[in-house]
């Protein structure tokens, strides 16, 4: 029997992943013993969060059996959190699961060998550097991290580690985004130009959690483990649950909407982060004793630190008031527009023979084309369950976890991400233009080091 279940996994895993084997660099049949000569993945889950049940759940599910996978152990400082996701993954899973009140006794109890990381955005981070501690690869959600102190931190723990660690970019396992990336890394578009990013919603409840916060109690979660090293204060269910609201617990907009964005600039043009960003906004809308803007826009300047001559410019801008929900990305250059949302390259815009020829110069216009025959919907919504890019980028960090191989979305992704976050967050609360020191990894306001 147990050798007939090994056949079972080694048949599953290759007729469900099989459109990935090509692309990890391995045979089927290299596969396949790659699979043999494993035995089953415990994962435990730290923060049994509305984003994981929603959606990492479901994207888990759609793989675990075929790669061999489990989860087996549920962490979270919160008693009824803690209770609801030993429940419900014990109805997945069908069988009995752990409960552990902190990540000190899970990574003690040596139960598990990888992690799915889904916490409060400033603890992710430092959630990484405890995995990796405690001999665990992980899925870190993002954003990675919400203080240069803490991305510094982890990057050194994990890169020290070398264990497999998947940040929750997922745009980086959509074939979209890697057509797109391949298209302007082999020079077909041209230089960048431009890059507008937008994400806007109207949506009241969007980060509320008023049912929950009502029946969160004191005695009944650890609200100092909550707070981590942040300043200590007195204990609020509000920042406990609503914390993408509230500072120094999230940057809000940059950390949750434009640290997604944000992360294909990177990816497609190679530069690790910005030069310099300014922002303005406010809360104009929601007086709901939020503290992170309910509106923002942050321009950043992108190019070589060596060559101020060129470069590019991004704009990133949210709103919460009016919107719906469709995330907008537009690259631009001198030949075409980029669209992330049509997945269309055309040559709107582009240099026209008319306007050319004034100037002895050629036209300048791009082909249209798909970036793909099959478009994969783009998660907007923490509610949307089981979407396709989120699912193909649990399915890389899996097979990862199997093969050794470096993921889609590396430590050094989460790392650029968080500087350009951080920028913007810094922009936005001291009101001056802010650049980036990179012989010291730090975000500079004027002379200083933005900190907390």
């Amino acid at each position: 029997m147990k050798n007939s279940r090994r056949d079972f996994i080694k048949k599953s895993a290759l007729a469900t992943a099989g459109a990935y084997v090509g692309a990890m660099g391995f045979s089927a049949k290299s596969y396949g013993n790659i699979l043999g000569a494993n035995d089953r993945v415990r994962v435990g889950i730290v923060g049994f969060s509305d984003r994981f049940r929603s959606s990492l759940l479901p994207c888990f599910m759609n793989h675990y059996q075929a790669l061999n996978f489990d989860i087996v152990a549920v962490s979270d400082i919160w008693k009824l959190r803690r209770e609801e996701g030993q429940a419900q993954l014990k109805e997945k899973m069908q069988h009995d699961i752990k409960t552990f009140r902190n990540n000190d006794e899970l990574y003690g109890s040596k139960e598990v060998d990888a992690v799915i990381i889904s916490t409060a955005d400033f603890q992710h981070a430092l959630h990484g550097i405890e995995a990796v501690k405690g001999n665990c690869d992980a899925y870190i959600e993002k954003p990675f991290a919400e203080t240069m102190e803490d991305a510094r931190a982890a990057l050194k723990a994990i890169k020290e580690s070398k264990k497999i660690i998947q940040i929750g970019s997922q745009r980086r396992s959509g074939t979209n985004y890697h057509a797109a990336a391949d298209f302007v890394k082999q020079g077909k578009f041209g230089n960048i130009t431009m890059v507008e990013l937008t994400w806007n919603v109207n949506q009241p409840g969007r980060w509320r959690r008023n049912d929950v916060v009502a029946k969160m109690r004191e005695q009944d979660t650890d609200w100092k483990r909550f707070l981590m090293n942040r300043p200590s204060v007195p204990f609020d269910a509000r920042k406990h649950l609503e914390f993408r609201l509230f500072w120094p617990y999230s940057s809000g907009l940059p950390g949750q909407w434009m640290s997604h964005q944000i992360d294909t600039v990177h990816w497609f043009s190679g530069l690790k982060h910005p030069r310099s960003c300014v922002a303005n906004g406010g809360i104009y809308f929601w007086k709901d004793g939020r503290e992170n803007w309910d509106t923002i826009t942050a321009v950043f300047d992108y190019g070589p630190e060596n060559d101020q001559k060129s470069g590019f410019q991004v704009t990133f801008s949210s709103r919460m008031h009016n919107g719906e929900d469709r995330p907008k990305e537009i690259y631009y250059s001198n030949g075409g527009e980029m669209n992330l949302n049509t997945n269309m390259v055309t040559p709107s815009g582009g240099l026209q023979e008319r306007h050319a020829k004034a100037m002895n110069m050629q036209a300048n216009l791009l082909p249209e084309m798909s970036l793909k025959k099959v478009e994969e919907k783009v998660e907007t919504s923490a509610n949307t369950g089981g979407d396709q890019l989120t699912s193909n980028h649990m399915l890389n960090w899996m097979e990862c976890v199997r093969s050794r191989k470096e993921t889609n979305a590396p430590v050094e992704a989460g790392y650029s991400h968080a500087i350009a976050c951080i920028m913007a967050n810094a922009a936005a609360r001291t009101g001056t233009k802010v650049t980036f020191d990179e012989a010291r990894q730090e975000v500079m306001a004027g002379s200083k080091a933005f900190n907390l």
